[in-house]
């Protein structure tokens, strides 16, 4: 049991700062739905020869479930072995590596001192389970759960279970020591403002690193120079990175489309050709994520993109009810037929038999 909190190594921090490129990492599953092992480790070889900088885990795209099942620990840990056993090319800053936290909490208390046994710099808290509480109580589990682990807030979506907060949560948040960063994922522009206003308020720009998981606008997440007031004073705030189930797939290209957009904004060079990707991005992510179908298909279509490219066996779920809906894998065949430049076959099926079969 921790009693004090854990703090980010700087080298994590400052990558972190600067702006890196996170999956959110699935789950491989047997067709009986128990973990499949060596594809689940194929997977995180995949996302460190894309060139990420970190990775996510124990987050919504790895399926909140492995909790129930008893998988949170074991999935965690495998994770961070093949992190440490694979090696990186190039690589100048270590991969950041971070854990799902979720629930009240005595249990996000329990899975921060697992991450960081496991040797994860920070938690990405999910406030889901604090929908019916004030505003006071929800700052006072996050101060509580950052007393063991760097946090990254996570402005989770309602359609998928988040809950609406204000820029005034945002700056209470952002004013806790131990903060790192904030996934900004409402799907919502206002909302994106808000946490950008909050962040601002709470003169933390310099130290919360903020990241888009907004899935609808990466691109333009990561292009624009968002304005806001400080008083008397106009602060020019940046989205550097990205912590994304969507780049879960096709994620060599969206380490060069970081890349790129990083390039371009601190240029202060966009151009139109780049700005278009926005939309194109968009419509991989519609077929994706199941957007048609509220959701439904998010992680089944995720696993459709990996089962194609032949690093998932197959699109099972630890929920026999989570699978495809109607109609989404032929529009996920048509934006890959429709935008094969930001698909990453080709990357995929030099490289694949290597991770499947290292040992």
């Amino acid at each position: 049991m921790h009693t004090s909190a854990t703090k980010m190594p700087d080298a994590v921090r400052a990558a972190l700062m600067s702006g890196v490129a996170i999956p959110a990492h699935p789950l491989a599953l047997t067709s009986d739905r128990d973990l499949d092992v060596r594809r689940q480790n194929a997977l995180t070889r995949y996302y460190i020869d894309a060139g990420v900088g970190g990775l996510a885990v124990g987050v919504h795209t790895t399926q909140f479930a492995i909790r129930e099942v008893g998988l949170f620990e074991t999935v965690l840990r495998l994770a961070q072995q093949a992190a440490q056993s694979w090696p990186s090319k190039g690589r100048v800053a270590p991969l950041a590596m971070i854990a799902g936290i979720i629930g009240k909490t005595e249990q996000a208390v329990r899975e921060a001192d697992v991450a960081v046994d496991l040797g994860y710099h920070a938690g990405l808290l999910s406030l889901a389970a604090w929908r019916s509480a004030s505003e006071d109580e929800i700052i006072m589990h996050c101060r509580t759960v950052a007393k063991r682990i760097p946090l990254f807030g996570f402005y989770l979506q309602p359609a998928v279970g988040g809950i609406a907060l204000t820029a005034n949560f945002w700056r209470r948040f952002a004013e806790i020591d131990n903060v790192v960063g904030i996934k900004i994922a409402p799907f919502n522009r206002y909302a994106t403002l808000d946490v950008l206003q909050g962040v601002a308020d709470a003169k933390a720009e310099k130290r919360v690193a903020l990241y888009t998981g907004n899935d609808d606008h990466i691109t333009l997440d990561l292009l624009t120079p968002f304005v806001v007031r400080r008083g008397d004073e106009t602060i020019v705030l940046r989205i550097r990175g990205g912590l994304l189930g969507h780049w879960s797939v096709w994620t060599k290209r969206a380490v060069e489309l970081h890349a790129r957009c990083r390039a371009a904004a601190e240029r202060q060079d966009v151009s139109a050709d780049l700005l278009a990707l926005d939309s194109k991005v968009t419509a991989c992510n519609a077929a994706v994520f199941d957007t048609a179908n509220h959701f439904h298909g998010v992680i089944a279509g995720c696993h459709e993109v990996l089962r194609r490219q032949g690093l998932m066996e197959g699109i099972w779920c630890l929920d026999p009810n989570e699978g495809l809906s109607p109609g989404q894998a032929k529009m996920i065949e048509q934006v890959c037929r429709n935008f094969p430049e930001l698909t990453d076959d080709d990357f995929v099926s030099a490289n694949r038999e290597r991770w499947l079969n290292a040992t």
